[in-house]
């Protein structure tokens, strides 16, 4: 995929202390380790602009 100006994407990493598995809950939206284990999640929403690009959040 090209990204072209104006296009928005989220990027949104999810650091979990045991394995990578993970499943996504009923509500389509809450994501939780298969295992388990303790995680951590951030995002930042990006804007591509002419010149490179805008952090959003």
């Amino acid at each position: 995929m090209i990204l072209l100006p104006n296009m928005v994407f989220t990027i949104e990493p999810m650091i979990n202390l045991g394995k990578p598995e993970t499943e996504v809950l009923e509500d389509e939206w809450t994501a939780i380790t298969a295992d388990g284990s303790l995680s951590a999640q951030w995002e930042h929403t990006i804007r591509v602009t002419e010149n490179g690009y805008e952090i959003l959040t």
